[in-house]
């Protein structure tokens, strides 16, 4: 079992969080989302988180209901209310989250603070480290290199 949680993740990703105000077009969301090659923003009005927007709101709220991207605000597609975790939380906790639910990311808060944004493959990553980390202490192990 993974007892690592959400807060080592975070320690070690970038801690720029990005986000937009409902108000935002979905074209000027979707162009910073391009710009900064990330999925997912965050929608926070007046401090607050109150919604996410990804690329995939874009292409099934948008696209495929031939609506405008310039015309259409963030907050007539984005997704609400959002799915949290907090920084305590371990990593199998938030794959069976993100498996559960069917999303991709999810907003990591303290309390009313926004404190990172992790997404499906930053647990992935995660998942991978840990069990690279366990074969090489079994090969150690089985080698007879295991320190005492």
């Amino acid at each position: 079992m993974m007892t690592e949680s959400l807060a080592s993740i975070l320690a070690r990703k970038n801690t720029q969080i990005w986000s937009v105000t409902p108000g935002t077009s979905v074209y000027d969301a979707i162009a910073i989302m391009a710009d900064r090659s990330i999925g997912a923003l965050l929608v926070v009005e007046k401090g607050h988180l109150v919604g996410i927007i990804s690329e995939r709101d874009y292409a099934r709220k948008v696209i495929l209901k031939g609506k405008s991207s310039k015309e259409t605000t963030v907050g007539e597609i984005m997704t609400s209310p959002v799915i949290t975790v907090t920084p305590d939380r371990s990593i199998e906790e938030c794959m069976q989250i993100v498996t559960a639910e069917h999303i991709r990311h999810l907003p990591v808060m303290n309390g009313d603070k926004i404190v990172g944004l992790v997404s499906i493959g930053d647990l992935v990553k995660a998942v991978i480290s840990t069990q690279e980390h366990t074969i090489n202490q079994l090969n150690q192990y089985i080698s007879g290199r295991y320190p005492a």
